[in-house]
């Protein structure tokens, strides 16, 4: 969470259909933001946008059935949006003053790969014309429903597409300390006169229960993978124990103590687990690369991490070893050489 919302919380404010209203959202569009005036005796806040559902598709080209939208939305929206959401264009560039006037569109990556497209200056079919892709979004997992859309400029789509310039969904960015206040006042800031039509929804709260998902799974991995260390060195010590009684009961003849026996077979487990964790930690290093490669990160092992898995597993081989070295210690020499 600390990385994609640094310092910021992001509120999603969408009005709920009451039918027969005909009232439009009465968010102010006279200035660079447009979330930019609180309402008297609220917090400050950092950032808004809005956008627009527009009845509108996009498909790859004219020829394609009109029904055959793929699940993409067509949406206006304002340059501050990027910003606000604190995405990032994979390649290409993002709406402005200038394209937003014009039939450019730029689309969500999810959008890209179900329309084929690969690269900006390629051409989609918008409503009844074709529109220029100018960009292609990297991945927004804050806003699913923005990578599923296709996003025209605010001007543009007055132009072009019959829009009347009211918004159904703003985006508002506030610091983090002030979320929930916001989140309290955000709906009869965007609509005084009908707060209850307007629902807010926090996106980062929803990363937050995922992240805290994924700890617990690796929590519980973490479990598994101790539990299968320790059951398999106890197994294959208590296995070398059965099958070298011969050479116990001989060094036990010889006059090797029960100290001496316990010893080597609590050292070899040592070993066993060594080995297994100095693989463990190679592949995992190596795998944390490929992983890191084809997602474009840099490779980071931490050497806690390291040393942690590396102890993890030696304190884990003498605890298993514990056992059949006790037994080992207590066979006796001339039984031992009988069963042999």
């Amino acid at each position: 969470m600390d990385e994609l919302l640094p310092a910021h919380g992001l509120l999603h404010g969408v009005p709920l259909p009451v039918p027969g209203s005909g009232v439009p959202l009465p968010v102010p569009l006279t200035g660079p933001s447009p979330m930019r005036y609180p309402a008297p005796g609220t917090v400050s806040i950092t950032g808004g946008a809005p956008s627009f559902d527009l009845n509108a598709t996009v498909r790859r080209n004219e020829r394609i059935d009109e029904g055959d939208t793929g699940g993409i939305a067509v949406k206006a929206t304002t340059p501050d949006l990027l910003r606000v959401l604190r995405g990032e264009v994979r390649s290409g560039s993002w709406l402005n003053a200038a394209t937003g006037r014009y039939p450019s569109v730029v689309l969500g990556h999810v959008s890209a790969e179900r329309l084929g497209i690969t690269k900006p200056g390629q051409q989609v079919w918008l409503g009844d014309r074709y529109f220029t892709v100018t960009g292609i979004l990297a991945p927004l997992p804050l806003a699913p429903e923005i990578e599923r859309s296709a996003l025209v400029g605010w001007e543009g789509a007055k132009r072009l597409l019959g829009f009347e310039g009211h918004p159904t969904s703003v985006y508002e960015r506030s610091d983090d300390a002030v979320v929930q206040e916001v989140r309290k006042v955000m709906a009869a800031t965007v609509d005084p006169r009908n707060p209850q039509n307007v629902k807010v929804t926090d996106p980062s709260s929803a990363l937050r229960a995922k992240a805290a998902t994924e700890g617990a799974f690796s929590s519980l991995l973490l479990g598994l993978g101790g539990i299968a260390l320790l059951v398999g060195v106890a197994n294959t010590m208590i296995i070398s124990v059965l099958e070298r009684r011969y050479e116990i009961g001989l060094r036990r003849s010889l006059g090797a103590t029960r100290g001496q026996i316990r010893i080597q077979f609590v050292t070899e487990s040592l070993m066993l687990s060594g080995l297994g964790g100095l693989a463990g930690v190679a592949l995992g290093a190596a795998a944390t690369g490929v992983d890191a490669h084809t997602g474009g990160l840099p490779w980071v092992v931490p050497l806690w991490a390291v040393g942690g898995g590396f102890g993890a597993t030696l304190v884990i081989g003498t605890v298993a070893g514990l056992y059949p070295a006790v037994r080992a210690s207590r066979l006796s020499p001339t039984l031992a050489l009988h069963a042999a």
